[in-house]
């Protein structure tokens, strides 16, 4: 704590807790201390420090301050929250009705210009005046969070977020539209802690898509990864890892049509084929760099 201001108990930079991606949304009761499922959304993920006479820093991931492109998201927490208040949550722009985090990316003035409204959603509270909360549970944070926030109006927020499986269920599937990326599932007796971890869990959305595999990366019978060009022409390289299944399956289905090795850059070396596959992928949504998971071998031509 600083001591001469000390209600300033936590100070930039943090580094943030982070949830680990899953396929499904776990179900209640599979943890002993239950699941909070919030919607995720698709913006900047930043920790407010609110900090004396109301001077706000927002902390990126990459602990860039974003206060000066946000200064009305900045200027709003400074003026609604006591000084040594840290709050975890996402900045979000809208247009026509759908969160557009392409629009994050435009300028102070442009967003202005175009009026595209921006919010602050927390979703987590790390420090209250003079305390650090972070080793509290999340069943007691979140409370907490609700009291910090309970004078704040838009476009300031707290995230959606239940308890009930289902509610999470038909938020998962009828939010998509609205530009919901998937549910973050949080143990409630997590504390906040750095770095990944299965206390968060999130899942999102994916398409099915058709791809076509252009080469395998590590050994040819035992491939660790893809090379596979999307159905929009981009070219990425698989992740996850493959599993042994799956690695079993292209090794013997490339076996006869590799071709040279070549270094793809910022990928490594890459064994081609000679003649494509068709195999099945899954897209998470969002607007990030693409990505594709790989399902299956669809067929061998």
């Amino acid at each position: 704590m600083d001591e001469s201001h000390p209600t300033i108990a936590l100070r930039p930079p943090v580094e943030v807790m982070r949830p680990r991606p899953v396929d499904e949304i776990p179900e209640q009761g599979s943890t002993p201390g239950g699941f909070q499922y919030t919607v995720k959304l698709d913006g900047f993920r930043a920790i407010a420090f609110v900090l004396e006479g109301g001077r706000v820093f927002l902390q990126s991931r990459s602990r860039r301050d974003l206060a000066r492109e946000f200064p009305e998201i900045a200027a709003e927490l400074g003026r609604r929250l006591a000084p040594g208040t840290v709050l975890d949550g996402e900045l979000c722009a809208y247009r026509d009705g759908r969160l557009s985090f392409t629009d994050l990316l435009k300028s102070t003035t442009e967003r202005q210009r175009l009026a595209v409204p921006v919010s602050y959603i927390a979703f987590d509270v790390l420090a209250v005046p003079g305390r650090d909360v972070r080793n509290r549970p999340l069943r007691e944070r979140w409370p907490l969070l609700g009291e910090v926030m309970a004078a704040v109006a838009p476009p300031l927020q707290r995230v959606l977020a239940t308890e009930d499986r289902a509610t999470a269920d038909l938020w998962f599937r009828d939010l998509r539209e609205v530009g919901v990326e998937g549910i973050v599932a949080k143990d409630l007796d997590s504390t906040y802690r750095p770095g990944s971890t299965w206390s968060w869990r999130k899942i999102r959305h994916a398409d099915t898509r058709d791809g076509r595999l252009l080469g395998v990366f590590g050994g040819p019978d035992r491939p660790r990864a893809l090379l596979v060009e999307l159905p929009d022409g981009q070219i990425v390289q698989t992740s996850p890892r493959l599993t042994a299944a799956q690695s079993h399956q292209v090794g013997a289905m490339v076996g006869d049509r590799l071709g040279e090795l070549v270094e793809r850059p910022g990928l490594g070396p890459v064994r081609l084929l000679v003649e494509p596959l068709l195999v099945e992928v899954l897209q998470p949504a969002g607007r990030r760099e693409p990505t594709a998971r790989f399902v299956r071998v669809r067929s061998e031509g």
